[in-house]
């Protein structure tokens, strides 16, 4: 063999390294990353397609409640495969030592003065509202 033949076979196994395994390490390294912050009142979905809300992590498991039951899973870290929406309580710590004390209050202020929704009445009719004497 001469020496074009073996930089040929070189640069093809250079342009595959390139093109699958470093994609795949990148790959691997975000996921690990992912799991390892994973936070309680995080949304989640499993490497089987179930989608939950952790309520529990520990060092290798979490626990996922699923569904309007609430029926609590017991899982490995290594089966969680998406953060679909972090948990509201996680926040930058540099970003939270910049707020404000005005600022908290007043989005303390907003959230309480939004008009509440008025409750649905579940099992009556419109007829039933109308006064019993018949008089409107």
């Amino acid at each position: 063999m001469n020496y074009l033949q073996i930089g040929g076979l070189v640069l093809i196994f250079v342009v595959m390294y390139m093109l699958m395994i470093r994609p795949q390490r990148k790959r691997q390294k975000q996921l690990d990353e992912m799991r390892k912050n994973l936070t309680v009142g995080d949304k989640v979905t499993t490497i089987g397609g179930i989608k939950g809300t952790i309520t529990k992590v520990t060092e290798e498991e979490v626990v996922v409640v699923v569904g309007a039951d609430r029926v609590k899973l017991d899982l490995k870290r290594w089966a969680i495969s998406t953060v679909d929406q972090p948990s509201a309580k996680k926040e930058d710590p540099k970003a939270a030592s910049d707020k404000s004390m005005a600022d908290r209050e007043k989005e303390l202020q907003e959230e309480s003065s939004a008009p509440a929704k008025k409750p649905k009445r579940l099992g009556k009719k419109e007829e039933d509202d109308a006064p019993e004497d018949g008089k409107e």
